[in-house]
């Protein structure tokens, strides 16, 4: 393969960083504040911070859910988006809605219910220090206030995809900085008890999100049926929530894999984490205040793979198949090309961030080690990324779900099982053997990507109607 044909002209990246910046803005201030609202429970102790941290594992993995349902209707979005055509656009917002609504409230018994069982998988004896009792009543204290912000937060990912699919990606990027400059005040004010405020700990950290994904939601809600020369497909939405028969049908065959893909990518990961954690209460804060840093680091070439989703999903919604492969290509050079750069920066910085945190030194030492093997891997993490929303945009959500969840449950999984339970392996190793897993991954996206049977059209006319 030529090198020219991975670089693009200059119209060219203007075109992919029209799309993609406002969704790195949007991801980059939401990811900043969230290393300010990390650095703020950090600095009132380990417990805290951990009990925190492991409410959020499971937050995370409604979080996929989500993503997962409404990115299987997307598809469908952004290839309706491509032929122009309101009406399918419009049922797969409604299908959409239909998703958040049995997400949520599968998600809101579970977590309301089984989370005392659930946050104790993550405590086990291991490090020098931690009250796991402590640690407990701050996970549970924190997601019992968490879920009242489950519904807001997927409403407003169903407006926000639909308005992304459709070229519109400033406006929810708009909305999110209003809800995370709202969080993090309300953060400060509530964590410290600033301003007459009382000091509420972890809970204040809850209360100011769940107040700040109302906030986004109603922006966003406001701007989209408030500008219906923009948003066409909004109108009327509400109506009836009925989907055409053979058009759920398509979204649920193509789409279900891919929610199935999140739902178990996200309980893998959690429990990747809950391995790490049989190593005790310390490597917990550490692999947190590693994510929460690295996942600022991340932001660029998850947008660019958001990108390729719409990008490549519009041109083959328009029969454009050459196109597609040609701008895929160039898309995904560009991705791992950002992330050599970033992966050098976060590799700068490891071993100053974790200084920033009030907890121990055995802690602040594993977060600098985990940062450190993070920065090397972004650049295979960015190919892998977007050889996944490559196979997504035509379609091919049942190879995804191989390539993605497969790929955590058959090779990261069983080989985290085994060291840490099996072998007394050190954490900075173990974790250095299942970050580089991800080459396996790599080398299987390649393969999928250049054989082409993703470039294909799935919303043959007449279909969203």
């Amino acid at each position: 393969m030529k090198l020219r044909s991975l670089i693009g002209s200059k119209a060219f990246y203007r075109m992919v960083l029209a799309i993609a910046v406002p969704v790195m803005i949007q991801n980059g201030i939401t990811q900043f504040v969230g290393v300010l609202d990390n650095l703020m429970v950090g600095r009132l102790g380990t417990e805290q911070m951990s009990g925190v941290a492991i409410a959020n594992q499971l937050i995370f993995i409604f979080n996929l859910c989500i993503f997962g349902g409404l990115g299987g209707a997307g598809i469908f979005g952004a290839q309706f988006a491509g032929k122009r055509d309101i009406e399918g656009i419009r049922n797969v917002f409604r299908f959409k809605l239909i998703v958040c609504s049995i997400v949520c409230t599968i998600c809101i018994l579970v977590l309301g219910f089984w989370n005392e069982p659930l946050i104790n998988l993550f405590l086990h004896e291991g490090s020098a220090e931690g009250d796991l009792a402590l640690t407990l009543s701050y996970g549970q204290e924190y997601i019992r206030i968490m879920l009242f912000g489950l519904i807001p937060y997927a409403l407003s990912q169903a407006y926000c995809s639909t308005l992304r699919e459709t070229g519109e990606t400033v406006r929810p990027m708009v909305a999110s900085i209003a809800a995370v400059v709202t969080n993090l005040i309300l953060n400060y004010l509530l964590i410290f008890g600033k301003l007459g405020m009382p000091a509420m700990g972890p809970a204040g950290a809850a209360i100011a999100t769940v107040i700040s994904r109302f906030v986004e939601l109603g922006l966003i809600m406001y701007w989209s049926h408030s500008h219906p020369e923009r948003t066409p497909f909004f109108l009327g939405a509400y109506r009836t929530l009925r989907v055409p028969r053979a058009l759920a049908l398509h979204i649920v065959q193509k789409g279900m894999p891919l929610l199935l893909n999140e739902t178990f990518w996200s309980m893998g990961m959690s429990l990747l984490n809950q391995c790490y954690s049989m190593r005790g209460l310390a490597v917990i804060a550490a692999v947190n205040i590693a994510s929460t840093v690295s996942n600022l680091f991340n932001i660029s070439f998850q947008a660019l793979g958001s990108s390729i989703g719409i990008v490549v999903g519009n041109l083959l919604g328009a029969g454009k198949a050459d196109e597609a492969r040609d701008t895929d290509r160039k898309m995904i050079a560009f991705s791992v090309a950002t992330c050599f750069l970033l992966g050098s920066l976060l590799a700068a910085v490891s071993g100053v961030i974790p200084n920033l945190y009030n907890t121990t030194a055995e802690v602040k030492s594993l977060a600098a080690a985990f940062l450190l093997i993070t920065a090397g891997s972004m650049p295979f993490h960015a190919f892998s990324h977007a050889c996944y929303f490559t196979l997504r945009s035509g379609g091919q959500t049942k190879i995804t779900t191989l390539f993605d969840s497969g790929y955590v449950w058959l090779v990261c999984i069983p080989t985290a099982f085994v060291l840490s339970r099996f072998t007394s392996m050190p954490i900075v190793p173990m974790y250095f053997i299942c970050t580089a897993l991800e080459i396996i991954k790599c080398i299987a996206g390649y393969l999928f990507v250049k054989s082409g049977k993703w470039v294909r059209m799935i919303v043959p006319s007449g279909e969203g109607i």
